[in-house]
């Protein structure tokens, strides 16, 4: 995709592509570098440099990157090095191995503006930036204490107040966030072209152009969804967000022709003689693109997907049988190193007498998500909410006389990437956990010998044609995917092996597909759909594609169902609470798959945690489905589909004062009757047209001097 976001970011007005380099990615292990396929950071600025109006660079080393990145982006290893104190003067964390790689990196490729190369700034976290000598300037985020020459910059919504530390240096905005992420259970975060551009008309610098998607196991949080969109102008997808996108362009061209003077001197307001106006943030005269999914077959109808399935094996995990043991709760990313977001905790218990028989499990968790068995049974589950992550299992069970296996499978959801010592939030079964008998008998086995294994397969199946693993400490070798069970789990770009048990062909009975059971895998396969728009599944379940995980996903946690609104004031100061949408419905249902990674023919597989039905799963593509324009007289109206499609009709056309928005224009008191027809013939059979906005055009709207055309297009 790097090309094509790459020449729409260029198209949008952008000069500088602005972008992080995540450490846990590039040294997943200590001392082991992946900078191969989409972590080829030279080949990513060589793209950026590219052509004859090439762009430059700016390169986020961090190390500490936030970016509601798994873990703010360091790798958990570090977190387990002995004396580290992330994140502070401390001599173990501030080795400079990491940094100095990428830099030397750039170097040998000449990536940087004093070699000739595309990179004109280059931002740390910590100050060892000026003994690298890379020529150009360093800059930190937030940090009203760098040293000179250190650039201090601003992250927010606004930065015009902002000033740096130093009055030698320039003012720079390195994150404007242009919208905000998503978590399991919260609305969709919109904000509006309008404030948008008035942010960045006031200081025009910033970064926030496309967010993406948090494929398999990146996203961070808690509770980060897949999809890091962030209703960016180029949203996840990498399709244009309209009118975002256009609007943003429009206000970069106003800002470049008077570039001069809007970068001599202090800021200032000036008054233009006889008022003229060079660009009104809050009047958008810009396309706006109501997006719709496509069934895959190109028809128009939806083609059922055969599925084949298969159980979870966990016999080995429900008998009790783990692959280290101790007397004491682990601390779970110690554990499992990040390897996994699962891992086991198994003990056995004798109980003798009736007051233990129909006695409550009580287990203390710091999260994120709890599977309680015992003796082979699913008694319950549980999951932390409201961004509470701490909670209390609490669940009756049947207790046998003599010996009894509790297992409990604790999952993760993203570690924690913000906050003082963040990475030393605890995750895991802190306990205590007990057994509370009838009246006030309580026994507490967090003392008890616990058997732990790091879950991926309690066997090693094959389930696909690619190697599974589990991993636990320091027993870890690479193969070439990280498949990791569970629906909110996903894919590393390396593995791990097993390190017991034989290989052998699971079944995938296609009869007696079952629906709503918990741990179960389903797989089918699809054809790859024609064209060019991004490819998206509509799932009910975790998936991978061709051995690649789309991310961790939760389709029965429901945005809350409140503050919802198809509208939004653009005036007054943006929060992320603001303007919200998708109420009540699945926090995320569409996932991409980016086309990079289909073939002709492609292998789908699902792993239900909870339980669900592969029948509602379809492949589908994302294009425009409206195309609508709204333009004030003396402007252009342009409209344009994607994807090769056509104007097919033209549903709304008013020269006047219409009111509404896409997808619910109404005629206001004055009209030109043309305005219909003229649309119609300037439009309908063309893949796009541009409309110019005034009486020629469309007649007399008996409205006075002030005109709007609103057109609402089908493609």
């Amino acid at each position: 995709m790097w090309p094509d976001l790459i020449e729409k970011a260029k198209d949008g007005g952008l000069d500088v592509i602005e972008t992080y380099v995540f450490w846990n990615l590039h040294e997943p292990r200590r001392k082991q570098y992946d900078f191969s396929g989409n972590l080829d950071v030279v080949k990513f600025f060589n793209l950026v440099q590219e052509g004859e109006a090439g762009m430059y660079g700016f390169l986020r080393i961090g190390p500490y990157a936030c970016a509601e990145w798994n873990c703010g982006g360091f790798p958990v290893w570090l977190h387990n090095m002995k004396g580290i104190a992330l994140r502070t003067d401390n001599l173990v964390y501030k080795m400079q191995t990491f940094t100095a790689k990428i830099v030397n990196l750039c170097k040998a490729a000449n990536l940087f503006a004093s070699q000739g190369g595309p990179i004109i700034f280059a931002q740390v976290s910590t100050q060892m930036a000026e003994s690298l000598n890379v020529g150009i300037p360093w800059v930190m985020c937030q940090q009203n204490n760098a040293p000179k020459p250190i650039i201090n910059t601003c992250n927010g919504y606004y930065c015009d107040q902002f000033t740096p530390n130093n009055p030698s240096s320039p003012k720079m905005w390195t994150e404007n966030w242009i919208g905000w992420f998503k978590s399991w259970g919260a609305q969709d975060p919109r904000r509006t072209a309008e404030d948008a551009a008035f942010a960045v008309a006031r200081f025009f610098q910033y970064n926030g152009y496309h967010g993406g998607t948090n494929f398999g196991r990146t996203s961070g949080g808690p509770y980060i969804t897949t999809s890091y969109d962030y209703d960016a102008p180029l949203d996840e997808y990498g399709n244009l967000n309209q009118p975002k996108w256009g609007h943003l362009k429009q206000l970069h061209a106003a800002i470049k022709s008077g570039e001069k003077i809007l970068t001599s001197g202090n800021s200032s307001v000036t008054q233009f003689p006889n008022n003229v106006n060079i660009f009104n943030t809050a009047k958008v005269n810009t396309q706006t693109s109501l997006m719709i999914k496509k069934p895959s077959s190109g028809n128009g109808t939806k083609n059922p997907l055969s599925w084949s399935w298969a159980a979870e094996p966990m016999d080995d995990t429900l008998k009790g049988k783990g692959t280290f043991k101790t007397t004491r709760l682990l601390e779970q990313k110690e554990t499992t190193f990040d390897a996994s977001d699962y891992l086991w905790y198994m003990t056995t218990v004798n109980l003798n007498g009736t007051s233990w028989n129909n006695a409550n499990l009580s287990v203390n968790t710091s999260g994120h998500v709890l599977h309680a068995f015992v003796n082979g049974k699913l008694i319950g589950s549980k999951w932390g909410t409201g961004g509470h992550y701490n909670f209390l299992f609490n669940k009756a069970a049947t207790f046998n006389s003599g010996s009894n296996i509790i297992s409990l499978l604790s999952a993760t959801v993203g570690l924690k990437n913000y906050g003082s010592f963040f990475d030393l939030q605890p995750t895991g079964i802190n306990g205590p956990v007990k057994l509370l008998g009838s009246g006030s008998d309580v026994m507490n086995l967090s003392s008890n010998s616990w058997s732990y294994k790091v879950k991926i397969l309690g066997k090693l199946e094959k389930f696909w044609k690619h190697c599974f693993s589990i991993a636990y400490k320091l027993k870890i070798t690479s193969c070439p995917f990280d498949f990791i069970s569970g629906r909110r789990v996903g894919l590393n770009s390396e593995a791990h092996k097993f390190h017991h048990g034989d290989v052998s062909a699971t079944k995938w009975p296609s009869n007696n597909l079952p629906s709503g059971q918990p741990f179960t895998w389903y797989k089918t396969s699809f054809q790859t759909p024609p064209g060019t728009d991004p490819v998206v599944v509509d799932l009910q379940g975790m998936a991978w594609v061709n051995g690649n995980s789309l991310g961790r996903f939760w389709p029965s946690y429901l945005a809350a169902n409140a503050k919802c609104s198809d509208t939004c004031d653009y005036r007054g100061a943006y929060a992320a609470k603001k303007c919200v949408q998708n109420c009540g419905n699945p926090t995320q249902r569409w996932y991409h798959i980016p086309r990079s990674l289909l073939n002709k023919n492609n292998t789908l597989v699902l792993f239900e945690e909870f339980g669900g039905n592969p029948s509602q799963v379809g492949i589908q593509t994302v294009t425009v489905g409206t195309a609508c324009g709204n333009a004030y007289d003396g402007n252009s109206l342009e409209l344009s589909c994607q994807g090769g499609q056509k104007i097919s009709a033209i549903q709304f056309a008013s020269f006047g004062n219409p009111t509404g928005s896409c997808g619910s224009y109404q005629k206001g008191p004055c009209d030109s009757a043309d305005s219909l027809s003229a649309a119609q013939k300037a439009c309908v059979g063309k893949m796009s047209c541009s409309l110019n906005v005034s009486q020629g055009s469309f007649g007399s709207s008996s409205c006075g001097s002030t005109n709007r055309l609103a057109v609402q297009a089908t493609c």
